[in-house]
């Protein structure tokens, strides 16, 4: 199994937010637009979003939901994620270009 290092997440089940302190060194207005668009998610859609890393440096969004959760969106799922990753695609890209360059040492 490939290893993924998460960026952050958030749950409409426990209505929190994480952000993985790695990251600390991201501007604040980058890591407040990161907290918005899960936060986000997870009130339109339900269930559980995380932002993860794999191990070539591809930011993916993985979605999960509990079994019987009625509540979830699953087509609301799939469409919020590719609003995201068109209107925010510049912004997914320097996230994964960051990745790259300070955590798998790529050379720019």
């Amino acid at each position: 199994m490939k290893e993924k290092t998460v960026l952050c997440g958030a749950s409409s089940y426990e209505e929190k937010y994480y952000f993985n302190r790695q990251f600390s060194a991201l501007p604040e207005s980058v890591r407040q637009e990161l907290q918005i668009m899960c936060v986000l998610y997870t009130e339109d859609v339900g269930g559980i979003l995380t932002m993860e890393f794999d191990e070539d440096g591809n930011l993916e969004f993985r979605v999960t939901a509990a079994d019987g959760d009625y509540l979830f969106d699953e087509i609301g799922s799939a469409l919020k994620i590719k609003q995201y990753q068109t209107e925010k695609r510049e912004l997914l890209e320097s996230l994964e270009l960051y990745y790259r360059v300070f955590f798998l040492g790529e050379k720019i």
